[in-house]
């Protein structure tokens, strides 16, 4: 797990507040996934119902975890597949290269994976002599661009047109340099010609999985190109990446999560592909594999099983609590510093990376809880950044001057007449000292804010004045 930056999100969100380019991608991309996911909701009037059937769904399989695992293994082996377990990252790269060695792989093709991501699978591939390639459009683009995805189910959001063209030219430099780049297609196009033949040269496929079904031992790919299809039927050994998390029981199972994932994710009834792949090719097969690997990631979910942070593991990586948030329609997902951004990341990350790692995320929410609205699987994302917030607090991670406000806020907060006769006072006063303006520009202790915003100085009243005073 190198290369995180979590512990620098003030750093990393104030430089990306700065991108100009960043700005404009991220306005261009918001109003696609927050308008079609509305629209595919409103076309759908089970679609609440199918979300209350996934949660209950997810919690039933979490509850039974091990006898679902151990259900999916048994009927991998007997599609004539293998099955690896991994308790680290670490020990996933190492399964992983094993495997690659064992038919003297020099080059795998590599299907959209958020754990290949988590694992660093392609940098321990290249380190040890095996070219790794992302197929997917959009990885392909980061990958080419030597950056992580800011985005889970869109890796390359944060980029301009114009900023692809530019990454295309100086990494196919065999091309014509005249050619025109100007447009989608012609930019798709060029992907898919340089891609092409990078499906013929590997021996080994790697691909995610969105689903693990455990009463076929199969899994389960959802996605929109082709991509992924080629990279696991055409290598002469597929290797699937999952956490033990996305084990569901039946295929009827999956098909109820199947039924919120796209609609959630891009607005789509269904993805483009939805492949389903079970064991190596059969001596009826027109193709497939000669060999079947799952390698089952744990690296720290047995430790939220039962815990606060439990319900964390209901996720089916749909990205809509990203593209509804406005923190991350902001600042971006380069500025979560590692693999998991926006809301969930802000669960997510603390509960594997750590909290002293991982501790700033869960404060970058405003808590409008529209996070929480839109998941499919409603998993109440304010409530467990609530708790990674108590923890850092307990932990005195939170800065000095934030530990000392929150102490004094409680100290009022705790008598009722003192609190009511400070705020009394205070509101009296900033409005006494705003009156000519109607706003502060700098406010002591508040910097934070009045650096970019102005604070509108009081009118009247409080609340709770006001709220007496009309009975």
């Amino acid at each position: 797990m190198s290369g995180s930056t979590t512990s620098q999100f003030k750093e990393n969100a104030v430089r990306q507040l700065a991108d100009v380019d960043l700005r404009q991608a991220l306005t261009k991309s918001k109003g696609h996934f927050t308008g079609g996911r509305q629209n595919a909701m409103d076309k759908l009037p089970e679609f609440d119902a199918l979300r209350d059937q996934a949660r209950d769904l997810k919690d039933h399989v979490l509850e039974n975890l091990d006898f679902y695992l151990e259900t999916y293994e048994q009927n991998v082996i007997a599609s004539g597949g293998q099955v690896h377990w991994a308790r680290t990252a670490k020990d996933a790269q190492d399964i992983v290269l094993d495997i690659c060695r064992s038919v003297d792989a020099t080059s795998v093709n590599k299907g959209k994976s958020m754990i290949g991501e988590e694992c660093d699978i392609n940098e321990a591939l290249e380190a040890n002599g095996i070219r790794a390639v992302e197929t997917d459009l959009g990885e392909y683009i980061i990958q080419i661009r030597n950056e992580r995805p800011s985005h889970i189910i869109a890796p390359a959001v944060h980029l301009t047109k114009a900023q692809v063209e530019t990454s295309f030219r100086e990494t196919h430099t065999h091309l014509d340099p005249d050619r025109i780049l100007e447009e989608p297609p012609t930019l798709l196009e060029e992907a898919r010609t340089v891609l092409r033949k990078k499906y013929f040269e590997a021996e080994v496929g790697i691909t995610g999985a969105n689903f693990l079904v455990a009463e076929t031992g199969s899994s389960i790919i959802v996605t929109n190109e082709g991509n992924g299809d080629l990279s696991q039927l055409l290598p002469k050994v597929h290797i699937v990446l999952a956490s033990i998390e996305k084990v569901v029981p039946t295929l009827e199972d999956a098909s109820t999560f199947l039924r919120v994932l796209a609609r959630s994710a891009t607005g789509q009834d269904f993805s483009v592909y939805t492949t389903v792949s079970t064991g190596p090719r059969r001596s009826t097969d027109p193709d497939g594999p000669e060999q079947y690997h799952v390698i089952l990631l744990d690296n720290g979910r047995t430790g939220m099983l039962g815990t606060e942070f439990h319900e964390m593991l209901r996720c089916i990586r749909c990205g809509a609590c990203m593209n509804h948030c406005p923190v991350y329609q902001s600042v971006g997902g380069h500025a979560y510093g590692w693999v998991y951004p926006g809301p969930m990341g802000a669960v997510l990350s603390p509960s594997l990376l750590g909290v002293d790692e991982a501790g700033h995320l869960p404060n970058a929410s405003t808590f409008c809880g529209r996070c929480e609205e839109v998941c499919p699987v409603r998993i109440p994302l304010p409530k467990l950044m609530r708790h990674w917030r108590e923890r850092e607090f307990e932990r005195h991670l939170t800065p000095r001057a934030a530990r000392t406000g929150i102490r004094l806020w409680a100290f009022f907060a705790q008598r009722p007449g003192l609190y009511q006769m400070a705020t009394g006072l205070q509101m009296r006063l900033m409005g006494w000292m705003g009156r000519r303006k109607g706003r502060f520009s700098s406010v002591p202790l508040a910097k934070g804010w009045t650096k970019y915003r102005d604070l509108p100085a009081p009118e009247g009243k409080t609340f709770q004045q006001q709220w007496a005073g009309r009975k």
